[in-house]
């Protein structure tokens, strides 16, 4: 069985979750499958290879699950991309529309980013809106996407073409 059937069984369907008519595509049976997840990470980490990151950026919070080990095996740097109020020191912050609503994401300003190349990492691709709002982060912040990744993308809403400026990674498409 290759990765994406692996990935496939351990992905689970959520009808009507967080609201009515949503087909929430869950993650966390693949979390209790230390085989499977490692899998996962080591495929993210390898597709990112070839696009010389220097950094990983993980969004909060599931890109963390993803991205600290994706750093650890590029022997890259972590920086998280949190939700307001959860950074001590210095950050920037970027706006960015929800689709019912507005969220921001911040990046702290030191340990700087810039001239770096940045992966941006999260857990699902759905419309692209937060991640779009990461690259624009990494940018003001003197850095460069190099790539965004995700464990899985949801290809109907079409969130990759809002992130033109980069390759978009993604291990299995729904």
């Amino acid at each position: 069985m290759g990765l994406d059937d692996r990935l496939r069984a351990l992905i689970r369907d959520v009808p009507d979750f967080p609201t009515p008519g949503v087909l929430f595509r869950d993650i966390t049976p693949l979390l209790y499958e230390p085989a499977a997840l490692r899998a996962a990470n080591d495929a993210l980490a390898a597709a990112a290879e070839a696009h010389g990151v220097d950094v990983v950026a993980g969004i909060e919070a599931r890109g963390f699950i993803f991205g600290v080990p994706v750093a650890d095996r590029l022997d890259a740097p972590f920086v998280p991309v949190r939700k307001p109020g959860k950074l001590p020191a210095s950050y920037e912050s970027v706006a960015y529309a929800l689709e019912y609503g507005e969220g921001t994401l911040q990046v702290h300003r030191d340990p700087s980013i810039a001239g770096r190349r940045v992966l941006v990492v999260d857990d699902v691709l759905a419309t692209g809106g937060t991640a779009e709002a990461a690259g624009r982060l990494v940018r003001a912040l003197g850095g460069e996407v190099a790539a965004y990744a995700f464990c899985i993308e949801l290809t109907a809403l079409d969130g990759a073409r809002r992130l033109t400026d980069a390759p978009v990674i993604a291990l299995v498409q729904f």
